[in-house]
């Protein structure tokens, strides 16, 4: 069966997450925790924790993953805004085990003129400086590599995974591989890039794919999601990818916009349809 489900608001509550991703048909699911464009702790009682995990076993959606906040950056050679990523980090993190959600996800961030090594280098010395709680692991996410944004050549991905010694995962965005370069619009391609990705990172360390379409080409280094199989991807690469044997126990999440009268709803059920129902 495929798992897929979509990014779901925590508005009134985190425990309303569940019901908003049955609502779209998702079968697992992310958050953010708080606006992810400000700097703030993860906001919620008790009761809210206790009615999202009994929410989320009652109705089996599973897994949750937590998005980091936007502003973190891992890999930033500034000491101040290096010390407030850790700390958002680490607050997430605390979330999670609260809501029994096993990943947090999160970007390696820019290495703003330091160098690519030293970027890497500072992404996975503040990994290692988390106290990360039994039963969750952090998700390094692939980026679509603009600027001096590190994550979007696998290598990079492998790099971190090499120099920490904890256990990571990484999630694959598809938008954003197929930005850095990567081809995803025909099964050949999506064959050639798994194939990569195994030989580079390994597919033991895949736990997450975030399902998007590319509004942009390959290589153009552009973020910018489309509707699944509405994109620069297409509706076969997208098929070509959800019905990959390397992939069909990973969990996708879509993170797709809202326009043109489509929302999550219609992109898990278009995802359904192109993965053969």
């Amino acid at each position: 069966m495929l798992e897929i489900g979509a990014h779901a608001s925590i508005a009134g509550g985190v425990h309303n997450a569940v019901d908003e991703q049955l609502e779209y048909g998702g079968t697992c699911g992310q958050i953010f925790t708080h606006s992810p464009q400000v700097w703030q702790d993860p906001a919620f009682g008790g009761e809210e924790a206790a009615a999202f995990r009994e929410r989320s076993a009652a109705d089996d959606v599973a897994p949750w993953i937590i998005h980091s906040s936007y502003l973190v950056n891992l890999a930033t050679p500034e000491a101040d805004l290096r010390e407030r990523s850790i700390a958002s980090m680490q607050a997430e993190l605390d979330a999670a085990d609260t809501l029994e959600v096993p990943y947090v996800n999160v970007h390696l961030g820019a290495h703003t003129g330091a160098g690519v090594e030293a970027g890497l280098d500072n992404a996975a010395s503040a990994l290692e400086a988390l106290d990360v709680p039994d039963g969750v692991t952090v998700l390094v996410e692939s980026d679509a590599g603009s600027g001096t944004k590190l994550g979007g050549r696998f290598e990079e991905l492998a790099a971190v995974l090499d120099r920490c010694d904890r256990p990571l995962g990484v999630c694959l965005d598809t938008a954003h591989a197929f930005a850095a370069g990567y081809d995803l619009s025909t099964p050949e391609a999506v064959d050639e890039t798994v194939a990569e990705f195994d030989d580079v990172v390994g597919l033991e360390h895949l736990v997450c794919v975030h399902l998007n379409d590319s509004k942009h080409g390959c290589g153009t280094n552009r973020d910018e999601h489309a509707h699944v199989g509405e994109g620069e991807i297409g509706a076969d690469g997208m098929a070509a990818v959800l019905t990959h044997d390397a992939l069909h126990e990973v969990p996708f999440v879509v993170e797709t916009p809202t326009e043109e009268g489509r929302s999550f709803e219609w992109n898990i059920d278009r995802a359904r349809e192109l993965a053969g129902g």
